[in-house]
């Protein structure tokens, strides 16, 4: 039995989320069912870094799982290609230890957020970016955004229904890119919350729509009450973009 550990990139436009859901279709699923069909009918257990919602994209979202056969990686990489679906890619294979665990071993994950500033925003990007109307105070972004980086309970920035009880997680690094007519809010972190990085995007929007002051995300950090921050951002703009491992 060998271990291997894959990077998937996923289109979360036409899935219920990561994870396996009755009558739905899921990204876990539809590796299963490939993983299956290589087998033989056998079922293989896959374990990703964590789950995405629906909607939501990722370009480096890590998995494993155990086989039994002797496939060479390219192998590997081109079967797992064929057979899933367009929406699914399998960018990179590798064999590694079986104590290797995708979800319990990450030291920290780097997600990517894409707003659309166009005035019309076109078909083709509509389900991968989100569209702002207004213009957007990026100065005032990144002076709010400060108050995120570092360790804190961020109970503010975390779906008021989860039941984590421990939500102090550190942010390592926040920062804007602009792309022609698109910004992008990157964060990195050990960990993050159910919606943390949605809602800390939907917060920062405000600040950059004026309905909030950048001086507000300290008051909001230490508030430590979902209330206090702002809108949970739609889920078609957030993307898993890397997951950490210790070496």
């Amino acid at each position: 039995m060998k271990r291997l550990k894959a990077t998937i990139a996923y289109d979360g436009s036409g899935f219920a989320g990561y994870q396996v859901q009755p009558d739905s279709r899921t990204v876990q699923l539809e590796l299963m069912k490939v993983l299956e069909t290589i087998h033989k009918g056998k079922v293989v257990q896959v374990v990703a870094s964590g789950r995405t919602d629906a909607k939501v994209h990722a370009t480096g979202q890590v998995i494993h799982f155990d086989t039994e056969l002797s496939i060479p990686i390219s192998g590997w990489l081109k079967a797992l290609n064929v057979l899933l679906p367009e929406d699914i890619r399998v960018n990179s294979i590798e064999e590694v230890d079986t104590s290797f665990h995708a979800r319990y071993h990450t030291t920290g994950k780097t997600y990517r957020y894409k707003w659309d500033r166009s005035q019309i925003i076109s078909p083709f990007t509509r389900s991968l970016m989100v569209h702002v109307k207004q213009p957007l105070n990026v100065e005032a972004m990144k002076n709010a955004s400060q108050a995120i980086i570092g360790t804190h309970d961020f109970s503010s920035f975390c779906a008021a229904n989860t039941a984590v009880v421990d939500k102090v997680r550190t942010v390592r690094r926040l920062d804007f890119e602009e792309h022609g007519n698109e910004l992008h809010m990157i964060i990195e972190g050990t960990g993050f919350l159910y919606n943390m990085v949605r809602i800390i995007a939907g917060t920062l929007a405000e600040v950059g729509m004026g309905r909030r002051k950048a001086e507000e995300l300290e008051e909001i950090v230490a508030a430590a009450d979902r209330d206090a921050a702002g809108i949970t951002a739609p889920a078609h703009g957030l993307y898993l973009e890397n997951v950490m491992y210790r070496s």
